[in-house]
């Protein structure tokens, strides 16, 4: 009879401390939502929000950008969001001023970046070569920081953590979809 008691004693004893264990592992364990935060505060240094815009903000945002980008030179050329990227400008042909109109596509990359496809152009009434009119572009241009053109593929690229924003704010584009208006960010401000 004493060996049940003593084996029945130490079975209890095992159990109760396997769920002091099991409590305090518990309650070591950070909750799901705050080990998420915490990381990605001290991996990036910086706290994320995310934006959900329209073309109407889009379009008061790149002009007030670009305003500032662009103040002290003769550039002259306007962005504007629409059903689609529309990029206005004049190109200098002889002595005569050529009204432009490229048009593309964008797209959010997986790394935060804008890609635009180019879809159509027009210089007047002339048709030129697409990859001679954005390698033209390229050079002549004072484009903002953090924006690649890419003539022989048809593209730009706006690396948007490049782009120099007030107290060293960054963005990343989440989606860019025009057609249903929907467009989000993430704005990236350091905690540093």
């Amino acid at each position: 009879m004493r060996n049940k008691w003593k084996t029945a004693f130490l079975i209890l004893l095992g159990l109760v401390l396997a769920a002091i264990v099991t409590m305090f592992i518990l309650a070591m364990v950070p909750l799901d939502g705050l080990k998420k935060e915490q990381a990605e505060v001290m991996d990036g240094e910086a706290v994320s929000f995310l934006i959900r815009t329209n073309r109407d903000d889009v379009n008061k945002l790149i002009n007030h950008y670009l305003e500032k980008e662009v103040a002290d030179t003769p550039v002259n050329y306007e962005v504007r969001v629409n059903d689609e990227v529309e990029l206005y400008g004049t190109v200098p042909f002889f002595s005569q001023e050529l009204n432009m109109k490229l048009t593309f596509v964008p797209e959010a990359l997986e790394n935060g970046d804008l890609l635009l496809k180019q879809k159509s152009i027009s210089v007047g009434q002339l048709r030129l070569p697409v990859p001679y009119v954005l390698d033209f572009i390229r050079k002549s241009y004072k484009l903002p920081k953090g924006v690649a053109i890419w003539p022989n593929e048809r593209q730009v690229v706006v690396h948007m953590q490049q782009l120099k924003l007030k107290s060293d704010v960054k963005l990343k584009a989440n989606s860019f979809d025009l057609e249903k208006d929907d467009i989000s960010f993430t704005l990236l401000v350091p905690v540093k």
